[in-house]
């Protein structure tokens, strides 16, 4: 018997929820249930991140959390809870199936059969922005060499446990060769580790494009957190419906399991929501909890559902769907059908015995790190570079002196073109002046140096070496 936390959230939440315990109690699943309140009541209630402490303290001790989509008030700085659910509990995995029903359910990809696993705590959801100008904003994207092993090696673990033949990995590091550059490096790094398992690599917009033409061309995709983000639900969507897919979010410790779609306001107390998306995300849930056969059971039950034609309002469609049916009405045909198997769709079979084999991580030995420059980010409302390295050459020390300017990146001092439209945010490099070394100290006497000479400094970045490689951007154009 397995103790799990279940929320029922929001709008729809309680209805689909109330119809994924009753199939899955039915089916025999081994599991008590504590219920905590969380969403919008409690968001109205005062609490700005939608969860009590006590309700923190009974999801950490069951260890695994069943919710319902829930509502986040608009303004009033309301944080997402999903997104804090999954970063206080180091959920680092999402991972969303998403399985074509044809011809039961409409979709112009008959044979799609994927598995989108996403990072789930890094990337640009880490969060950081500030605004540094009166002109531009900024946003940290976070890729860890951790974050990229976990996930990376949790893919190739999913396919080798559940039979796939590929392992396919989406970025962007042409563009952004440091973050995504490490996300691929490290996907190239472990794939030798799975040689059975066949792996690629696609640019993030090729890749996105193929997808939704060609789904059947991929297997498991791995992806960094917001590609991951956008690429899944359009699987989902294109798959038949975001409304009958469910999500899965593993860590080390806790597992979180609910569906993708949103509360629906609109529809709830009405008795005509799916309950499909949640019961995916419990079929998950079981899977993972060691209830391989419960999971099997209700999977065979709800496709021999679908394949009956007995659809809730979402995927009705008068000629395929033989019945329209509201909430309790498909849950109870779910029950009903528990102990048979589709006969035109393929039933499931999930292995009791295989367990994913996840490593903790380990740190590696450190590089050898030299500090080889600064880039020093000026606010300046001018619009000739020149004029503004005519005033920053006046902090040029004995240790370090400017060689670039850039404005979003691109190169605009020295010889930029005047055609380049420029911010009031500028990109100030500063390297060692020829035959000496750079540091920590000279940087200081630069920001001193700014200070006195009214050089609004708003943010600096060091320049490393790691292992005698450069292991920074260049600006466009140099």
């Amino acid at each position: 018997m397995t103790r799990i936390t279940v929320a029922k959230g929001d709008g729809i939440g309680p209805e689909i929820m109330d119809a994924t315990l009753a199939i899955i109690k039915a089916a025999g699943a081994k599991i008590e249930i504590d219920e905590i309140e969380v969403g919008e009541k409690v968001y109205l209630s005062g609490n700005t991140s939608g969860i009590s402490n006590e309700s923190w303290d009974i999801i950490r001790r069951n260890k695994i959390f069943l919710k319902a989509p829930i509502t986040t008030p608009q303004g009033g700085g309301y944080k997402s809870l999903n997104v804090t659910t999954r970063k206080f509990l180091g959920l680092y995995a999402n991972i969303r199936p998403c399985v074509s029903l044809h011809p039961f359910v409409d979709t112009k990809h008959p044979n799609m059969d994927l598995v989108i696993i996403r990072e789930n705590e890094e990337d640009l959801y880490a969060g950081i922005e500030h605004q540094q100008t009166d002109e531009v904003v900024q946003c940290l994207k976070l890729i860890s060499r951790p974050g990229c092993e976990k996930i990376v090696r949790y893919a190739f673990e999913y396919a080798k446990q559940y039979g796939r033949k590929k392992v396919t990995c989406f970025t962007k590091d042409n563009i952004m060769k440091q973050t995504d550059g490490l996300f691929h490096q490290v996907f190239d790094e472990i794939a030798k580790e799975y040689p059975d398992i066949e792996n690629e690599h696609w640019i993030i917009d090729i890749g996105a494009a193929k997808l939704a033409d060609t789904p059947e061309a991929f297997d498991v995709i791995v992806m960094p957190n917001l590609y991951g983000d956008v690429m899944s639900d359009v699987a989902a969507q294109i798959a038949g419906s975001v409304g009958l897919a469910g999500s899965a979010n593993i860590g080390e410790q806790c597992a979180m399991f609910e569906a993708i779609h949103g509360s629906a306001p609109r529809r709830a107390g009405q008795n005509m929501a799916n309950p499909s998306g949640l019961l995916q995300g419990a079929i998950q849930m079981l899977t993972h909890i060691g209830q391989a056969d419960i999971a099997e059971k209700v999977q065979n039950a709800w496709l021999k559902t679908i394949e009956d034609g007995i659809h809730t309002y979402d995927i009705f469609k008068e000629g395929t769907s033989t019945k329209k049916v509201g909430t309790k009405e498909f849950a109870q045909a779910v029950i009903e059908n528990l102990g048979q198997k589709p006969s035109t769709l393929n039933a499931v079979r999930y292995a009791t015995d295989v367990q994913l084999q996840l490593p903790k991580y380990v740190r590696k030995a450190p590089s050898a790190k030299n500090l080889v420059g600064v880039d020093l980010f000026v606010h300046w409302g001018g619009s000739d570079p020149n004029d503004l390295a005519g005033k920053v050459k006046k902090i040029n020390n004995a240790g370090a002196s400017l060689t670039m300017i850039t404005n979003r990146g691109i190169k605009v001092y020295p010889d930029g073109f005047p055609e380049t439209f420029c911010t009031d945010h500028w990109r100030c490099r500063f390297k060692p002046v020829e035959g000496k070394h750079i540091d920590k100290s000279h940087i200081v006497k630069l920001l001193i140096e700014a200070e006195n000479n009214g050089v609004d400094v708003i943010k600096t970045e060091n320049l490393y070496e790691f292992d005698g490689k450069p292991a920074f951007s260049l600006g466009q154009g140099q």
